[in-house]
C-alpha cells in the first residue's frame, strides 16, 4: 500500500461545534424573511397611495362623497400605527353616527337653528343659544327639550362615544348675582344641558361640561346676528378609544 503521508487515526471531528452550522442558516433564513416583509409592506404603502388618490379625484367629481370623507379621514399609515379599528372597518360607525345625527338635524323644527360638523376625527353638533336658553337665563326651554330628547336617544344607540358640552356666550357682559360674568353663564348652561342628559338615562362617564365664556366666537361679535350665532351650546362626540 501506497503510503499518503498522514495518519487517519490523528483526523478528528468536533462534535460540539456543529450546531454552527445550523445556526447559520437559521440566521440567513430570518434575513431573508425580513428582507421578504419590508418589501411587501412598502408595496402595499405604494399601492395604497395610489389608491387613495384615484380616490380623492373620483370624488372631487361628487360632492356628496365629500362629508362621508371628512369623517373618515386619511389614516396616515406612514407615520402612525395601524389600529385595530383600521383594518376591521369599525370606523364606520363614524359615518353611521353622522348619517344620523345630518337626519335629525334635516328634519328637527327649527333646523336652521342646528348645525353638524366633523373635525379632527370628532363630530360636533351645534344648537344656537336661543334655541336652549332664554337671554341671561340657565333653564332649558321646554320647546327645547324634544329635539334634545331626539339627540339623547342617539346618544344611547351609539354608546361607544363620549360627549363633551361646550357652553359659549356673546361678548356683552353680563353682571347678576346668579352670573357674575358670561364664564358662569356659558359654565351652568353647559352643566344645565348634562344634568338633563343624565336625567335621561345617559351614562355620567360618557359626559363632560365646560364653560366658554364669549372666548372661542365663531364670528366677529360686530353685529345682532354674529352675537346670535356665538350664543350656542356645542355637542362634541368622540369615540372611546
Amino acid at each position: 500500500m501506497r503510503d499518503t503521508g498522514y495518519n487517519s487515526a490523528f483526523i478528528t471531528y468536533d462534535d460540539e461545534a456543529t450546531w454552527l452550522v445550523t445556526y447559520a442558516d437559521l440566521m440567513t433564513l430570518l434575513l431573508v424573511f425580513f428582507v421578504l416583509l419590508y418589501t411587501l409592506t412598502s408595496f402595499e404603502k405604494n399601492e395604497y397611495e395610489s389608491t387613495l388618490s384615484d380616490v380623492k379625484k373620483a370624488a372631487e367629481q361628487y360632492p356628496e362623497f365629500n362629508e362621508i370623507m371628512d369623517v373618515i379621514g386619511t389614516p396616515d399609515v406612514l407615520g402612525k400605527k395601524i389600529r385595530l379599528e383600521d383594518l376591521t372597518g369599525l370606523r364606520t360607525r363614524d359615518t353611521a353616527l353622522y348619517s344620523a345625527l345630518n337626519r335629525m338635524v334635516q328634519k328637527a323644527p327649527g333646523s336652521e337653528h342646528l348645525a353638524l360638523d366633523a373635525r379632527d376625527g370628532k363630530l360636533i353638533l351645534t344648537v344656537s343659544g336661543q334655541t336652549l336658553f332664554r337671554s341671561g337665563m340657565a333653564r332649558l326651554n321646554p320647546a327645547a327639550v324634544p329635539v334634545i330628547d331626539r339627540m339623547i336617544d342617539l346618544f344611547m344607540e351609539f354608546s361607544e362615544y363620549t360627549i363633551n358640552i361646550k357652553g359659549h356666550t356673546d361678548n356683552i357682559p353680563i353682571a347678576t348675582r346668579q352670573f357674575p360674568s358670561n364664564w358662569e353663564l356659558s359654565a351652568i348652561r353647559a352643566t344645565t344641558v348634562l344634568k338633563h342628559l343624565i336625567s335621561r338615562g345617559i351614562s355620567p362617564d360618557r359626559l363632560t361640561a365646560t364653560g366658554f365664556g364669549d372666548v372661542i366666537p365663531l364670528v366677529p361679535n360686530s353685529t345682532d346676528a354674529n352675537r346670535a350665532r356665538n350664543r350656542r351650546v356645542e355637542f362634541v362626540l368622540e369615540k372611546k378609544e
